[in-house]
């Protein structure tokens, strides 16, 4: 990446990818190759980190497990640079409708603010592993399939990991850093002894992924049940449309003939697929036939099988240099659709910080934050699921709906009064911690065409943002001395961009600068008219900081919650860009 701008510290960032990085050595290891897996070894590549991505699986599954992409998901790919990849692959979730007793109670509509950039949307989870898995072979590095973690054991200085591959060669793997990211019966979360409390749903479930020939209107939903005499539900249909014609992902109970005891395991966590029982296109056109709002045929069954709900979470996502992350932290309820998007999310908070320390710039506390901000999280998406499970979906919550709209969006997670950001403040407008709103309308001196504010900072590291006029006086110290200051405290590793007023004329500033022809940016964090004020944008997009009339005192007191002081880096002063 190219930044222009007054003399900065720091020598070129090198990046290696491929059998170089083998050479090089292995800053981080990382097993499991689903989706949590996948965003995190290629945030790291991307970051120029030498990754390594075990699975013991010889192939991705060829099943449409997760399917719900929410909103704030599309955002961090749109960050990584592979959200077109996603939106060409996926469908739009518009809705649902809600069938009680064959009659219809409801329909929903998956409304966001218009300033919401994405919707909701709908794709197969082998197709979200298959588009993360070609960005990370761009980035030079593939899945090593069939390759099962034994074991480990860690020191001060890094992790030794010993590893068996598909042909049966055993080799001891040093790296700095282990991620976990291998689902329910993790070996890293057992490894490192951390409790995993919570429980079971009694219910089995069977999935099936079929065509039917009704004509519902596309992109919705269907949530159909039957109450027995008491009220309570005795029969769920629950079906979610996949890319093609009239596809869809269905969720119903087992029927008895189909059942059995749950199967003993060595860990005691009955969740997920069984894939020693499948479900028929007999079994799944029997539900149909009963709660199906339209007679229809099923056919076209790509695949089918039976799995168990449990809901755990674990005491501490990580400890010294081991993390877990995804369903090897937390399993619940598939209630709308959040724990992929949560595990997602986890390993896109943790990698920035984890390619910081390989470079020799996280602050002390810096890797310690991942549990602080993300364990919350997943505590509260947890309780969330189980409730909804129990009160019949998402609609049973008492929030008001706009509320709860954006909460399942999951564009209301955020770290306030965390360890790693600033304190909150009275004023109005997005808090430290808070997620960074886009924007519209900002343009550049050059270009014909306005930008968002998410096309500023794609592919971009930490951003200072500086907004307003009279740098330099009323108090605010000048853009290029806070941009100075940003770079001597961080070793180069913020990009610094200038966001103007409607009418301030671009000027020949060495920054680059846009001008918010609309006002939006205003609006949406809440400017005081054209006072100076700094906004601190981390890498996975949540703001660090909100400074009003900024001074280079208080801005490296906040960047050095996040970043080492280049003294202290030492010969890492050439580290990833983050």
């Amino acid at each position: 990446m190219t930044r222009s701008g007054p003399a900065r510290p720091g020598g070129a960032v090198a990046h290696t990818s491929g059998s170089a990085a083998r050479a090089a050595g292995t800053d981080v290891l990382v097993t499991g190759a689903g989706p949590v897996g996948l965003t995190a070894a290629l945030e790291l590549r991307r970051q120029g980190v030498a990754c390594r991505i075990v699975d013991r699986l010889p192939a991705r599954l060829p099943y449409a497990k997760a399917v719900g992409v929410q909103p704030r998901t599309l955002e961090v790919w749109d960050r990584m640079g592979v959200v077109r990849a996603a939106l060409e692959a996926a469908v739009p979730m518009r809705g649902q409708y809600v069938y009680v007793d064959g009659a219809e109670r409801a329909r929903y509509d998956l409304a966001l603010p218009p300033e919401v950039p994405y919707g909701f949307a709908a794709l197969p989870q082998y197709e979200t592993e298959r588009l993360l898995e070609e960005a990370l072979a761009r980035h030079g590095t593939r899945i090593e399939r069939g390759t099962v973690l034994d074991a480990f054991e860690q020191d001060p200085d890094g992790v030794t990991a010993r590893l068996t591959d598909a042909t049966g060669t055993r080799e001891e793997l040093r790296a700095s850093y282990l991620v976990g990211c291998d689902g329910a019966h993790s070996t890293v979360r057992k490894g490192l002894g951390l409790s995993f409390e919570g429980g079971a749903f009694p219910e089995e479930y069977m999935l099936g992924d079929v065509e039917v020939d009704w004509d519902l209107p596309e992109g919705y939903g269907l949530r159909a049940t039957h109450l027995d005499g008491t009220g309570a539900v005795d029969d769920v249909l629950v079906c979610i449309p996949l890319p093609g014609r009239r596809r869809y992902r269905m969720s119903m109970r087992v029927p008895p003939e189909l059942s059995a005891p749950a199967p003993g395991t060595a860990d005691g966590v009955a969740h997920g697929l069984d894939g020693a029982r499948a479900p028929g296109l007999a079994d799944i056109q029997a539900v149909l036939d009963r709660l199906s709002p339209q007679r229809t045929t099923a056919s076209a069954l790509r695949w089918a099988s039976v799995f168990r709900i449990s809901h755990r979470i674990v005491d501490r996502y990580g400890e010294g240099r081991v993390f877990v992350a995804g369903d090897a932290a937390h399993i619940h309820p598939p209630t709308g659709a959040q724990g992929m998007n949560t595990g997602i999310q986890d390993a896109y908070n943790l990698a920035w910080k984890l390619a910081l320390a390989v470079g020799g710039r996280a602050s002390d506390g810096l890797l310690a934050s991942y549990d602080a901000e993300r364990r919350p999280v997943g505590e509260e998406v947890v309780g969330r699921t189980v409730r909804h499970a129990a009160a019949g979906g998402v609609q049973a919550d008492p929030e008001d709906p706009a509320t709860l709209m954006l909460r399942e969006a999951q564009l209301l997670v955020g770290y306030r009064g965390g360890p790693v950001v600033d304190p909150p403040g009275d004023g109005p407008g997005p808090a430290p911690g808070d997620r960074a709103p886009d924007c519209g309308g900002l343009a550049g001196p050059i270009a014909a065409y306005p930008v968002r504010l998410f096309d500023v900072l794609r592919d971009r590291p930490t951003v200072l943002l500086l907004y307003g006029t009279g740098y330099g006086s009323g108090g605010a110290a000048g853009r290029d001395e806070l941009a100075a200051a940003a770079w001597r405290v961080t070793g180069g590793r913020v990009d610094v961009c200038a966001i103007l007023p409607p009418d301030t004329p671009h000027g020949t500033g060495p920054l680059p600068a846009y001008r918010d022809t609309a006002g939006e940016f205003a609006a949406r964090y809440a400017t005081a008219g054209d006072r100076p004020t700094a906004f601190v944008v981390r890498p996975d997009g949540h703001l660090g900081a909100r400074l009003p009339d900024p001074d280079p005192a208080r801005l490296t007191t906040h960047l050095t919650r996040v970043f080492a002081a280049p003294a202290a880096a030492g010969s890492n002063e050439a580290g990833p860009a983050v």
